[in-house]
């Protein structure tokens, strides 16, 4: 499958989901790397006007957990089993971009590194993010 249909077919698992609820939309695909991005306004702000840490805790472990499930061998299904997040600068407008990319790609564990960006290519938050694979039989 090439890069351009995976990303269309993991934007279209989203229809009925929190995903969707977020307007989290996967914008590329490298060869060990997924990135996914959202737009901030008032839906995902807290009541100061500012983005909500908890939408950009959801959309790391989004991204992490769907890097997850393109880069294990199998058809398998993945969980977020622990998350982390620092974050170090405020966002009112605009669109956030998670990178997801792997620390450690074990049978049944993965850890992802997820940083997190502002239009401005600026950090506003990092992640870690322990994942499970499950096999889907």
């Amino acid at each position: 499958m090439s890069k351009k249909d995976m990303l269309n077919f993991l934007n279209g698992l989203s229809n009925t989901s929190l995903i969707n609820t977020l307007n989290i939309e996967f914008s590329e695909i490298g060869d060990d790397y997924l990135v996914a991005k959202m737009p901030v306004n008032t839906s995902v702000h807290q009541p100061d006007g500012i983005l909500h840490g908890g939408a950009t805790a959801a959309l790391a472990e989004t991204v992490g957990s769907t890097a997850t499930r393109i880069f294990s061998n199998g058809n398998n299904q993945s969980r977020g089993i622990e998350l982390s997040i620092n974050h170090i600068k405020s966002v009112s407008k605009g669109y956030i971009f998670a990178k997801a990319k792997a620390l450690h790609m074990g049978r049944s564990t993965q850890l992802w590194n997820i940083e997190i960006t502002d239009d401005n290519k600026k950090i506003i938050s990092i992640a870690k993010l322990t994942t499970l694979t499950l096999n889907k039989n």
